[in-house]
């Protein structure tokens, strides 16, 4: 997924907060844990696919997964990032 006409108008469901692409840096930490078997959705539930890209939200304390260049955003399936030590830019 990049298409930016479309990016401006999809909203986060939870805040209706405009939503961003995740920098690739970010897209990598998270695969790592998906790999380490640490990572879990907003639902508890263990996520075990990569991710090719993600959608942040919330000021950034969340993001939805984009596989297969479809994002989903379904709120179960967000990821709460906000406890994530991101490097920064």
């Amino acid at each position: 997924m990049n298409d930016a006409k479309l990016l401006s108008i999809l909203r986060c469901p939870i805040d209706r907060s405009q939503l961003e692409f995740a920098s690739p840096e970010i897209i990598l930490q998270l695969n790592s844990a998906i790999e380490r078997g640490e990572l879990r959705d907003q639902s508890d539930q263990k996520i075990t696919l990569a991710l090719e890209s993600g959608l942040l939200a919330g000021e950034g304390s969340r993001i939805y997964p984009v596989r297969g260049e479809i994002p989903s955003l379904v709120p179960d399936e967000a990821i709460n990032i906000a406890t994530f030590d991101f490097p920064s830019p």
